[in-house]
């Protein structure tokens, strides 16, 4: 397989991973590609790869009398840029305990989570560090997440797999072809491209309407299906939703040393671009305060990434034990039967819970999604029950919506 120039040489393609692994479903032994491809055959165990550059060098190899040996990758390359994409880490945030403390619950959980506050305040930088507290890739994991990237043409040269979770970030101009996926050609979107991994949406009010409502159901079911005159393409999209906004058009309502210059209709305006049924997809609504300049020049950094990951990590062994044998990989995806069964409350707690619904005038999705928090929290202190003390935290995550809905 490849792509064959005018001047003999043999050009890569996209999609080598998932075509590989079908051939070897037909029972192919051998595989001969673009010598620019070869380094996405190599995680297929059981294929033979056999990468050339020209019709020459094709030639040669099919007419040879002894084949030589096939071919394997060291994986440095991307191990290299692997390693550059890593040098971020929470050690770096000032301040924000609140904030860091709602991260390390989102990824414990898989949960989604949403940031409110002014410039400056340092969600983009909690945003962009999710990823390193996030656990590694499971094998399977890895395998799901390169085949979309080898679609796309996103592998790095010299590694077969992508190694890291992927955290996606695309600007509020992008089409609902970009993040949902589509184009002449079906390739996926954004939210594919996110599978296993973080898409942020940075200034989530500037995105259109639109694009954000077509996110409601991807962020339900994990797959997303494109329907086009020339077919129907399903693609898988589990992925955690990491969101920040600004409180205002301005950005400084409620700041303590600036002053908001936004009229109240405008304010209103602005916070009703994103809809009801959207922030109930969101499991954590965080405000993120300024930080004092007191805090930056004289704060110790914060706790390192490895640290919060080792708890997440905790958490996480503790649901793949539970959830051994059944569809679901993390709290944020339980529903149903799943959902009562594991996240049983004592009478205290439902009665804290519905207390909490009625006042804070919740949806029923919003009492199941503080429920998965609650279960998360306790998975996080190694209790076997959600306490008092897990649901009134979770509880408290989603009062903040109860101010963008005003």
């Amino acid at each position: 397989m490849g792509e064959l120039a005018l001047d003999g040489a043999v050009r890569p393609v996209q999609g080598i991973l998932p075509q590989i692994m079908e051939a070897r479903r037909m029972g192919r032994k051998r595989i001969m590609l673009p010598r620019a491809n070869a380094h996405e055959g190599t995680p297929v165990q059981g294929v033979e790869i056999y990468p050339v550059a020209s019709l020459k060098e094709a030639w040669e190899l099919l007419t040879s009398s002894v084949l030589p040996p096939p071919f394997t990758a060291s994986g440095r390359e991307g191990r290299e840029a692997e390693d550059k994409e890593a040098a971020v880490d929470f050690d770096e945030i000032k301040g924000q305990p609140y904030a860091r403390r709602a991260m390390e619950i989102a990824a414990a959980g898989g949960h989604n989570i949403l940031l409110c506050g002014s410039p400056g305040s340092g969600k983009s930088m909690l945003a962009q560090r999710l990823p390193t507290i996030l656990p590694p890739l499971t094998p399977e994991e890895a395998l799901e997440t390169s085949k979309i990237h080898s679609v796309c043409g996103l592998l790095k040269r010299g590694n077969g797999l992508v190694a890291r979770r992927p955290f996606r970030a695309p600007h509020h101009t992008i089409s609902d072809a970009g993040l949902m996926g589509g184009g002449a050609n079906i390739t996926p979107g954004e939210v594919s491209l996110a599978h296993n991994g973080v898409l942020f949406l940075d200034e989530l009010p500037e995105f259109r309407r639109a694009a954000l409502e077509t996110l409601r159901q991807p962020l339900e079911a994990g797959q997303v299906v494109i329907s086009r005159a020339s077919g129907t393409m399903t693609f898988p999209c589990r992925f955690m939703l990491a969101a920040a906004m600004n409180p205002c058009p301005c950005g400084y309502l409620g700041d303590r040393r600036r002053t908001c210059t936004c009229p109240p209709a405008q304010v209103a305006r602005y916070r009703r671009k994103i809809s009801g049924p959207l922030l109930d997809r969101f499991d954590l609504l965080m405000e993120v305060p300024a930080v004092d300049p007191a805090i930056l020049a004289s704060a110790p950094a914060g706790e390192c990434s490895a640290g919060i990951r080792a708890r997440v990590m905790a958490a996480r062994q503790l649901q793949r034990s539970r959830y051994a044998g059944t569809p679901f990989r993390s709290n944020a995806a339980l529903s149903g039967k799943a959902l009562q069964r594991h996240c049983r409350l004592l009478p205290e707690g439902r009665a804290i819970l519905l207390r909490a619904v009625e006042e804070l005038a919740l949806s029923a999705r919003a009492y199941d999604r503080i429920l998965k928090v609650a279960r998360t929290i306790a998975d996080l202190e190694g209790s076997p029950d959600i306490q008092d003390p897990h649901l009134y935290e979770a509880v408290q995550y989603r009062a903040f919506e109860h101010s963008l809905r005003e």
